[in-house]
């Protein structure tokens, strides 16, 4: 919506809210032909979002390479503006970073996840990171989380996986042997046939005292 209104403020042909309209569209039939090619780095992030604010400015009667450029750039400042961690990041991250290795198994062009990871500052938080579209292989293929375990020096066994996905991140963790924590912040019930769950936590806050359990 603010690039869409940066953009009409500066070009008086353009209207905000058609453009918002258009670019919602675009995304809506342009992401599904992208998104494994952005997953696997066949794609990276910058290229994508070109193609969709060319797309989007091309329907709106503006076929400007320039423009798109300068769409594309002034998405992503708005998008860095806005980008946040959870507040329990802030409070558990570094507790764990002195008790345990850690690593980061994500999923994604290398660009917009190196772009991220700046941006929220948590790079020196881990010691392995393992971005599918630098690896060519995604979560949940059990091969993206052995490279994470290697470079950590770690056995299946020891190590647990945390994540809000339980079509990646749950399942992708139990094929690859570990404790499956589901990070479940906004309460969704568990169904019959979803993957199988070692542990369900709402928040970070409660994976101190659940990684300190004897049974764990």
């Amino acid at each position: 919506m603010r690039t869409c209104r940066d953009l009409a403020s500066a070009h008086s042909d353009l209207d905000a809210a058609r453009l918002l309209e258009t670019n919602s569209e675009v995304w809506r039939c342009y992401w599904p032909t992208v998104a494994q090619s952005w997953t696997l780095g066949v794609l990276d992030g910058a290229t994508i979002s070109h193609e969709a604010w060319r797309r989007t400015l091309s329907a709106c009667g503006r076929d400007d390479a320039s423009l798109a450029r300068t769409a594309r750039v002034t998405h992503w400042r708005h998008r860095r503006d806005t980008l946040r961690l959870y507040p329990d990041v802030h409070n558990v991250l570094p507790s764990l970073r002195r008790r345990y290795p850690i690593a980061l198994v994500t999923n994604g062009a290398s660009d917009t996840q190196r772009a991220n990871l700046r941006v929220l500052g948590i790079e020196r938080d881990f010691e392995a990171i393992v971005i599918s579209g630098e690896v060519g292989v995604a979560k949940p293929d059990r091969s993206i989380f052995d490279m994470a375990l290697r470079e950590l020096g770690v056995e299946p066994e020891n190590v647990w996986h945390i994540g809000d996905d339980l079509t990646t991140d749950v399942a992708g963790a139990n094929a690859a042997g570990l404790t499956a924590a589901w990070l479940n912040r906004s309460g969704r019930p568990w169904s019959e046939g979803d993957p199988e769950v070692d542990h369900e936590i709402r928040s970070l806050t409660a994976l101190p005292e659940l990684l300190q359990r004897p049974s764990c």
